[in-house]
């Protein structure tokens, strides 16, 4: 497997791993001010369902939700430019802070990128399966098996242990569909704009 280094690939992830470090150095400043927070949300801080998912609750969850990223840029980095990676990056986040606030009322605090993380794999897997790449398919599936286990069987407690605080399952749940909705509504529009070109 030839790795996606040219800048064009890695640009993305270099970016929001840059901006993870630099929130967990700023820490305890950046957690009481960009963590995702329901009370402080409805109070109209709503930048935090966005910052929440860049801050982290110490450095081994850092360093864990980095290699995680590291591995998706292995596996799927040849999709990625900076701009796409970015909106789909943005979007997964935003799309797992909305079902947190939506249908996990008892989370109350969050933070980290593990649910964008889940929705930028299940993207990457999608378009796998877009450019025929079969082995996208096995990636989605373990996915599914991933989310499923922790659904029924919860979470990792030496994890838990290891970054101080209980494992989002939900959070890994609604990053994943959002990056599935995020898939198709990306290739409606391609779809569109092609229907668009096509002389007549």
């Amino acid at each position: 497997m030839t790795l996606p280094y040219a800048l064009k690939h890695s640009g993305g992830p270099l970016i929001l791993i840059a901006l993870s470090v630099v929130a967990y150095l700023m820490e305890p400043l950046s957690g009481e001010w960009l963590s995702y927070d329901r009370f402080a949300i409805q109070g109209l801080e709503t930048w935090r369902v966005l910052t929440g998912n860049i801050v982290h609750t110490n450095g081994f969850h850092v360093l864990l939700n980095v290699a995680g990223l590291i591995l998706l840029w292995a596996l799927h980095g040849e999709h990625y430019r900076i701009g796409r990676f970015l909106k789909v990056f943005i979007w997964c986040a935003l799309g797992t802070s909305a079902g947190l606030y939506l249908y996990s009322p008892d989370m109350i605090l969050y933070a980290g990128l593990s649910g964008a993380l889940h929705g930028l794999f299940v993207w990457g897997a999608m378009m796998d399966i877009y450019n025929q790449v079969k082995s996208g398919w096995l990636l989605l599936f373990g996915v599914g098996i991933k989310l499923f286990h922790e659904q029924w069987f919860g979470s990792s407690h030496s994890v838990a242990m290891l970054i101080d605080a209980s494992v989002a399952v939900d959070a890994h749940l609604y990053g994943a569909f959002a990056g599935f909705i995020i898939f198709e509504l990306m290739y409606v529009f391609s779809r569109s704009k092609e229907v668009k070109k096509t002389p007549k």
